[in-house]
């Protein structure tokens, strides 16, 4: 079972990952579908001589090989244009976080909160506690209340990096002297895992992302003694 869960996506944690998941699965329904078809159908000009001439003449099966073509595309066009609103749409956000991208690190400000800013950098392996996750820890985690609408705003400060969580559905490009912005909300607590998606240099693979889902309380909890330290 563990392997064959590695196969596919991970768990969603946010409506619009679900989303992702939902119209990929529908696609995937769509396409096997098409496969099965096609592969009747030339199994049987193959072996019936009878469906060989009614496929190859006629204007009945012209008509059905040029409408069912577009009655497909039109079934996976609509589900795919929605998911593109949804994924365009930018809320009202409660909590806005500039992400920077760095040769290799990634900086975060949190400007709604009197300038709170620090570094990310990933935690050497000889220094990984034995709960930790190698390649992806990092020292400071970019804490996030969940059932809140987030805005994160994305830019680099040398190279293009991007900025990427799959189990949150986000992947926005880090350009240096352009914001992007990505708008999203965490339907439960727990750690997330991203890395960048954009190779940037030596140690592309050395710049992991690590956000952590908390409560409202607990997030202005540790805003408050952000402010304090």
């Amino acid at each position: 079972m563990a392997s064959w869960s590695k196969l596919g996506f991970q768990d969603s944690a946010s409506p619009l990952m679900e989303q992702l998941i939902f119209f990929y699965d529908h696609a995937t329904l769509v396409l096997i579908l098409i496969t099965t078809l096609v592969g009747y159908i030339m199994s049987s000009l193959f072996f019936n001589k009878f469906t060989n001439r009614f496929l190859m003449e006629g204007q009945t099966i012209e008509m059905i090989w040029t409408i069912l073509p577009a009655l497909i595309l039109i079934f996976i066009a609509l589900p795919s244009l929605r998911l593109l609103y949804l994924l365009d749409e930018v809320g009202t956000p409660s909590v806005t976080v500039k992400a920077i991208g760095h040769q290799w690190y990634w900086s975060y400000e949190y400007s709604d909160f009197l300038q709170i800013s620090f570094d990310s950098y990933m935690i050497p392996s000889k220094e990984l506690p034995n709960s930790g996750f190698r390649l992806l820890d990092v020292d400071n985690r970019t804490i996030l209340p969940m059932n809140t609408q987030i805005r994160v705003l994305v830019s680099a400060a040398d190279v293009i990096h991007s900025w990427t969580i799959p189990a949150l559905g986000i992947k926005a490009d880090a350009i240096p002297g352009r914001l992007n912005q990505v708008s999203f909300s965490i339907d439960r607590p727990g750690l997330f895992f991203g890395q960048c998606s954009e190779i940037c240099g030596a140690n592309h693979s050395f710049m992991p992302i690590v956000v952590e889902s908390t409560s409202t309380d607990s997030f202005l909890t540790w805003i408050s003694e952000s402010k304090n330290t």
